[in-house]
């Protein structure tokens, strides 16, 4: 009876959580009129592709998947440096103060990153880096999260190890290189598809800090595009965009599906 209910409330919290997917790419086989005057939010009279082919003439969507993919790749090969190095002091290094050091990287998740928009933007004023891809890539290249993580991973391997490669005449960053990043490979999975998912969604900072259509990311074009229809939006094409925007990370998910869940399962994440 147990395994009844339970399965019942997955399907429905399930069913729950896909239907604003669901009515997306609905909605964008609509034509817009249709979308306006339809009595029943879920239903397609006269499906069409115009909504597609009319988002891809407007936007330039070759040269915003172009910035989104140099911003996120950009932002995840620079944290997966800044993470390991952090995370290997905080496991194996000693040294005054580390407690503490480690603390403060561990508030810094519970601060809302709306809260350091001004004066990072401040700073890329003062570096002449407004409006590039550069500027948005900068605050995000240390990962208070990250360095938890792989920390937590990394403080699970035997220090025996470590022995025995001092032992070999390994330095350090050949124990790293060897030993703790082959161990780590489930979270370094999970993490980067953390920060992936996170980054190519991102929106408030991008729009504060870019101006062209060379430095903008999809989600900050498609935001644009939407608001820029004098006599309302055009739902038909806007959702069109969208599920333009979403659809790699939808293929990535459901293509790397099994990896996504046993990297959650083996770095800790429930």
């Amino acid at each position: 009876m147990y395994r009844v209910i339970n399965r019942t409330l997955i399907v429905l919290l399930g069913i729950l959580f896909i239907m604003p997917l669901v009515w997306t790419v609905l909605t964008s086989f609509t034509p817009s009129i249709e979308v306006i005057t339809r009595m029943n939010p879920f239903s397609v009279k006269n499906p069409t592709f115009g909504n597609y082919l009319a988002a891809w003439e407007t936007i330039p969507f070759l040269q915003y998947y172009l910035n989104t993919i140099i911003i996120v790749l950009g932002i995840l090969a620079v944290q997966m440096i800044t993470v390991t190095l952090a995370a290997y002091a905080f496991a194996r290094l000693t040294f005054i103060g580390s407690s503490f050091i480690f603390i403060v990287f561990l508030v810094q998740i519970m601060i809302p990153p709306d809260i350091l928009i001004f004066p990072n933007y401040a700073i890329m004023k003062e570096l002449n880096l407004i409006d590039s891809k550069l500027a948005i890539m900068l605050p995000y290249w240390a990962s208070s999260f990250g360095v938890f993580l792989l920390r937590q991973t990394f403080k699970q391997i035997p220090v025996d190890l470590d022995d025995a490669t001092k032992v070999d005449g390994c330095k350090w960053w050949q124990t790293l290189f060897y030993v703790y990043l082959p161990s780590a490979k489930p979270t370094y999975v999970a993490f980067g598809l953390i920060s992936v998912s996170t980054h190519w969604s991102n929106f408030m900072w991008p729009l504060i800090v870019t101006n062209s259509v060379e430095s903008r990311p999809l989600t900050v074009g498609i935001a644009i595009f939407a608001q820029s229809f004098e006599t309302g939006a055009q739902w038909g094409t806007v959702t069109a965009a969208t599920v333009l925007v979403i659809l790699p990370l939808l293929a990535a998910f459901f293509f790397f599906q099994r990896q996504f869940v046993d990297s959650f399962m083996h770095s800790g994440l429930k």
